[in-house]
Order: structure tokens, then C-alpha cells, then sequence
């Protein structure tokens, strides 16, 4: 094609206008883009990464591989109730998260809050929430309310506001305020306004969020196992602390099975959901649509007991009997929790004021800076691994239907597995530290950025993909000139987005002896130094919330 365009005579050639001067801004973003791709090489060769120590642990892989069969999976009852409670904990966690989510959302969200102050305090606890672990959270509420489920769904509860309360108030911010300004209008009151105006525009986001959110939290449990959680994350716990790899490893596969469905179903509930609202509406579409709310005879104000209204009724049943169920299922001690109230000034004493003492600050920095450094690793190690698989995975670059169906099916497959436990199987490989973590979050970088990187590619324009293609350029000169030059802000963006979750999952890691902060964390709260995991908990936190703002700085500047 370039070829074609020299030969041109010199009457036919326009005149190139000169590419602008970079901004101030782009170049400090590509001197911060540099800056963490040098510190990433060095933090891959400080934390001894490379081809012989991976060929020396060769040997450990087999000898694992050997340990670990056959399976010893539990007798069927057991292995029955160890799934029930596991999913009766997760839903109740969500449930709890959604029901905090939604008012700290209505007050965050410019078009239904009640003032500046408001907006900036419910922002605020979104951002702690998000930046507080549920492993902190967990250890927090075991002192508060002792051993059982109930620390278990505070905290996956608590921190999932972090996540669902940001999506929910983002999607109230994006309604049509058309309907809350025609109630105002008319006299009704602000809450009128949002209880018929808003939430039933918002209540498909909510329900798709919430079984998103699910997702999350079926892998969460398995790590809160390690801190007396119960479901399968505690048995899984217990049958590696006494080295019985052949059960342990067998409940791993379990949980990987339960999260690949779990990621299915959810996945295809939320895009049937989203859009439900074109085309023929079949059986499924009018059960969601019953979920969502959503009156099939628009415009009238008192719909009749049609069909769908009572099936509307009949599935807001099933979901209470099912909540109902999942709490008889965990036996809640309401009267620990009445306890454990009445303690809390007590039991908050205790975590403060946080321990400064110099050894004790040199400790906590020294494996905080181990801990990014296995964040910045895995997000390079990561990025190369994934960047490939994502792209072959996209449909507009890769024609054949098989090949990017296969790519396609081995995120999905490897998104299911819990980063625990690739944490676990290559702390019995290649030994305790940072490597261990390091290659568990790059083996889980491929279930994330290559989703999203093939997203973002078949997200492109494909106009401009064929009008190239028209001028007679090869499918690379394509891929190079139009797909690749389109989708590459959104490629920085979603790196940075890798390293900001990397750093923030290698903060938990540790508890399993893979590197980082969370060996140190858990000892401390083994040994009952809740001063000392104060001051952990407030190193987290800032190195979180720098990385946080540094990845939305360079994200805004990138696109």
C-alpha cells in the first residue's frame, strides 16, 4: 500500500499536515508509562524470576503432581453441605451489599443526591471501602463477633460496596432524568422520585451488578477460608495445613468447577438482562424482565394481575425463600452478635492506636515494597501472556470462528480459577516468597486482560478497518494501521487497571506464604498484635490509594 502511494505523480500527492507538538501531559504520561515498565524489569530480576529457578522447580512440579493423585475428594454428603454453605454465605454477603450499596449510591450520584457534602461523603466510603481488604475486614470482625459466618458476610459485604456502590451510582448518573423531573413536576416529593422513577429504571443494573458481585465473592470465600471462614475455602484450609494435597487439591477443583459455572450462568443471566429490552421477548426475557420490574404494558399506571405480574411476585418469593434458606444454612448466632456489639468500643480499642515503633515501620515497609514489587512483576509477566491471548480471542482480527472460539473459552476457564489457589500451587512448586505470588497473578492477568483486551479490539471501528483493507493492505497492515493504532489507549488503561487490582490481591496473597505484606499480617493477628495490624492496614491503604489515583490520572490522560 505504501508503495502504491509513492508512486503517485507529485500533482496527486497532498501535503501531510505536521503531527502535533505532545502535550505537557502526554509526555508526563509517557515518562510514568516508562517509569513503571523499568521498575517492573527490576522488580522481576530483585524477586529472582527467571528461566533457571523456573527450570529448578521442575522437579517440585512432579513431585507435587505426584502427591496430589489420586483425588481424595469428600464422601458426597459432606461435600453437598460444604457447597451449600459456601453459596448460602457468598449470597448473603451480596445480599448485604446490595442493600448498603444502594443509599450510599443514591447519595453519591450528582442527579439524586441532596447536596455537595452528601455526594463527597458517600464517594468517600465507596473509595475506603474498595481500598480496605476483606481479609482486614474478616480479622476485624472474628474479634468483634468470634468464629462462625457472620465475620465472613460483614466483610465480603462491607468491601463489596466499594465495587457494586461505584457501578450502581455510574448507573443512576446515566439515567434518563426525564421521569424523576416529570414526578418533581407534578409535587412529588425526592424520594417519590427515586422509588418510581429511578429504581425501576435502575433495577436490571442492580440485579446484573449483584450476580456480578456473586461471582466475585465465591472466590473471596475460599481466601477468608484461611482466617476461619467456613464453606469449602476453610476445609480446602485445613486439608493443606496438614499436607493432605490429594483432598485439598480435589476441594480446588471443586471450587474452580463451582466458579466456571458460576461465571457462566451469571455472565449469560447479565447479558440476557441488559438486553432484554430488543427484539421478541421469549420465556427467559419475560422472566428477567419480571426480575427487572418492567411492566410489559407501558403507560399504564395500575397494571392488572396479568401473567407477568404474578410471576413478578412468585420470583420476588423465591429469591426471599432463598435468602431465608441460605440464613438457616449458616445458623447465625444472633445472640453472639448481640455480644459482640456491646463490645465493639472494646474490641476497636484494641486496633488503636496503631504501633509505631521504628522495627516495627521498617517490617511493614520492607514487605510493602515487596509487595508492589510482585504487583509490578505480575502486571509485566501478565501483559505478555495476555496481550496475545487477547487479541487472538477478538473476532474482528482472528476470522477463523474456531480458533478465536478456543481463545475465547481458555479465559474463561482460566478466569475461573481462584488466584489463591495458583498461589498455593506454586508456593508447593517453587517454594515460599514473592515469586509464588507473582506467577499466580500473572497466570490470573490472562483471565483479565485478555478479556478486555479483545473487547476493546472488537469494540474498534471497523469503517476505517475497510476502507484500508480496501486499498489493498494485508490483514497485518489492518491489524497494525487501524485495529491496533484504535484500541491502544484503552490498552494502557487496562494495564494500569491490571497493576492497581495486582497490587491490591498481592496485599492478601501472602497469607498462603507468597510474598508480600499478608504473611505479615496474619502473623500479627495470629499473635493478637491488632496495634501492629493497624499500622498494616494504614500502609495498605495509602500504597492503594496512591496506585489508585496514579492508574485513574493516566487513564483519563489516555483517552
Amino acid at each position: 500500500m505504501t508503495t502504491a502511494i509513492s508512486t503517485l505523480p507529485a500533482t496527486y500527492r497532498a501535503e501531510l499536515p505536521q503531527a502535533p507538538r505532545p502535550s505537557v501531559n502526554q509526555i508526563a504520561t509517557s515518562t510514568i508509562m516508562v517509569v513503571l515498565l523499568i521498575a517492573s524489569i527490576w522488580s522481576v530480576v530483585s524477586l529472582g524470576i527467571d528461566p533457571t529457578s523456573m527450570a529448578q522447580s521442575l522437579d517440585n512440579a512432579q513431585r507435587f503432581v505426584g502427591r496430589m493423585f489420586p483425588l481424595s475428594f469428600p464422601p458426597l454428603g459432606d461435600l453437598v453441605s460444604l457447597v451449600l454453605e459456601t453459596l448460602a454465605i457468598v449470597l448473603l454477603a451480596t445480599v448485604l451489599a446490595v442493600v448498603l450499596s444502594l443509599p450510599v449510591a443514591l447519595f453519591a450520584a450528582w442527579n439524586t443526591t441532596t447536596g455537595r457534602f452528601a455526594r463527597g461523603t458517600a464517594r468517600a466510603i465507596i473509595v475506603l471501602a474498595r481500598a480496605v481488604p476483606d481479609l482486614v475486614l474478616a480479622i476485624f470482625f472474628f474479634r468483634v463477633f468470634g468464629l462462625g459466618a457472620v465475620p465472613g458476610i460483614l466483610a465480603m459485604g462491607i468491601h463489596s460496596v466499594g465495587m457494586v456502590g461505584k457501578l450502581y451510582a455510574d448507573a443512576i448518573e446515566s439515567l434518563d432524568n426525564g421521569p424523576q423531573e416529570a414526578v418533581r413536576s407534578a409535587g412529588g416529593s425526592r424520594w417519590q422520585g427515586i422509588f418510581t422513577a429511578v429504581i425501576p429504571q435502575l433495577m436490571p443494573q442492580i440485579i446484573a451488578t449483584a450476580l456480578h458481585r456473586f461471582d466475585i465473592n465465591l472466590r473471596t470465600s475460599v481466601l477468608l477460608g484461611y482466617v476461619g471462614v467456613g464453606g469449602i475455602g476453610l476445609a480446602m484450609s485445613d486439608a493443606l495445613n496438614t499436607l493432605n494435597f490429594k483432598r485439598g487439591m480435589a476441594l480446588a477443583l471443586l471450587v474452580l468447577l463451582l466458579c466456571i459455572a458460576t461465571e457462566l450462568v451469571s455472565g449469560a443471566i447479565r447479558a440476557a438482562l441488559m438486553n432484554s429490552g430488543a427484539g421478541k421477548r421469549g420465556f427467559g426475557e419475560r422472566f428477567l424482565d419480571s426480575l427487572a420490574h418492567r411492566d410489559p404494558s407501558p403507560g399504564r399506571l395500575d397494571p392488572p394481575w396479568n401473567g407477568a405480574r404474578i410471576l413478578r411476585f412468585a420470583n420476588l418469593a423465591l429469591v426471599m425463600l432463598v435468602i431465608a434458606a441460605s440464613t438457616l444454612e449458616v445458623n447465625v448466632s444472633w445472640q453472639a452478635v448481640r455480644v459482640g456489639l456491646s463490645k465493639l468500643p472494646n474490641t476497636l480499642g484494641q486496633f488503636f492506636p496503631p504501633n509505631l515503633e521504628p522495627d516495627i515501620v521498617a517490617a511493614v515497609a520492607g514487605q510493602m515494597v515487596v509487595t508492589v514489587q510482585i504487583g509490578l512483576a505480575a502486571t509485566l509477566l501478565g501483559s505478555v501472556l495476555a496481550l496475545p491471548i487477547g487479541v487472538l480471542a477478538a473476532r474482528n482480527v482472528v476470522a477463523n470462528k474456531a480458533l478465536h472460539t478456543f481463545f475465547r473459552v481458555v479465559i474463561v476457564v482460566v478466569r475461573g480459577i481462584p488466584e489463591l489457589i495458583l498461589a498455593i500451587i506454586f508456593v508447593v512448586i517453587s517454594g515460599l516468597g514473592g515469586v509464588a505470588g507473582t506467577l499466580a497473578l500473572s497466570i490470573g492477568a490472562v483471565g483479565l486482560l485478555s478479556k478486555l483486551v479483545a473487547d476493546s479490539l472488537e469494540e474498534t471501528d471497523t469503517g476505517v478497518q475497510d476502507a484500508i483493507r480496501a486499498n489493498g493492505a494485508t490483514g497485518a497492515q489492518v491489524f497494525f494501521a487501524a485495529t491496533l493504532r484504535q484500541a491502544l489507549p484503552a490498552f494502557v488503561a487496562h494495564i494500569l487497571y491490571l497493576l492497581d487490582v495486582n497490587i491490591r490481591s498481592a496485599t492478601l496473597l501472602g497469607i498462603v506464604g507468597a510474598g508480600g505484606v499478608g504473611y505479615l499480617l496474619l502473623n500479627a493477628s495470629r499473635v493478637i498484635r491488632f496495634d501492629v495490624v493497624t499500622t498494616i492496614v494504614l500502609a495498605i491503604l495509602l500504597v492503594v490509594l496512591l496506585v489508585e489515583a496514579l492508574s485513574i490520572w493516566v487513564r483519563r490522560m489516555v483517552r
